[in-house]
């Protein structure tokens, strides 16, 4: 068995209505855990059921990527939620993929926010503690974080396992965060660029930054979006590389 080893992970099951985000049945023979969309920002039971039963067949490792209630924006705008709010539809989520997940015939093995709620909570406290008391209400399951925010410290306090993450595809700002969607950069789309940032975090632990600088990130998961321009490409390319430097591709759980 390899030494080094790191987790594939990508946001699925977003078909909402019929109309497909990502290749989430090519994604799943790819990926090591799957985030799988719970019906607030993207995606129906319908879908959401199709995925997890692909992730049964596939073998992955799937969490619940749980958002802002608001379809409209795909879950990527701010929401300024009264925190008791914010948790009941937290551990309303979870309960409600993990009742199709055990339909499927698997569990429920992790939280990710999603979009800006996952932002958010980088830096905002009180959304912070008020999503993290959502996920502790239905249990004590992991949560995937970015490294560096304040989540990390909510989730320490409440006995939650932490899963820091990194972005195979995504820009990053010099103070660790991630680049806004409204600017250049802010999403990789070369396969090289793309590969070459799987490898970094998965042989030194960092990342190179927008201005060029390196930070710490220590990740045990790296995310590849499924709804990126050309993501399954990109994907074949990492998994690839993966293999060729002898670095296993496994779950986290």
């Amino acid at each position: 068995m390899s030494s080094l080893h790191i987790d594939l992970n990508a946001d699925l099951g977003e078909t909402t209505a019929g109309n497909p985000v990502a290749d989430d049945a090519a994604m799943l023979h790819l990926v090591s855990s799957a985030n799988v969309a719970t019906g607030f920002h993207a995606g129906d039971p319908h879908s959401i059921a199709d995925t997890l039963r692909e992730a049964v067949a596939a073998g992955v490792t799937v969490g619940a990527h749980v958002g802002y209630n608001d379809p409209a924006a795909f879950g990527r705008r701010f929401i300024d939620y009264a925190p008791a709010d914010l948790t009941d539809e937290v551990t309303y989520q979870i309960g409600a993929i993990d009742a199709l997940a055990r339909a499927a015939g698997t569990r429920i093995s992790y939280v990710k926010p999603h979009g800006a709620m996952y932002n958010t909570i980088v830096r905002d406290t009180e959304q912070a503690d008020a999503v993290i008391a959502g996920i502790k209400a239905f249990g004590d399951l992991p949560v995937m974080l970015l490294p560096g925010g304040v989540a990390i410290d909510s989730a320490d306090k409440a006995g939650l396992t932490v899963i820091r993450e990194a972005f195979a595809d995504r820009g990053y700002n010099p103070d660790g965060t991630l680049v806004s969607r409204r600017l250049p950069g802010a999403v990789l789309t070369n396969e090289e660029d793309v590969v070459k940032r799987v490898l970094q975090v998965a042989q030194t632990g960092a990342i190179t930054a927008i201005d060029g600088s390196v930070i710490s990130v220590d990740a045990q998961s790296v995310c590849t979006h499924g709804d990126s321009p050309g993501s399954v490409q990109l994907l074949r390319g990492v998994v690839k590389r993966l293999k060729d430097e002898g670095i296993e591709i496994r779950s986290f759980i």
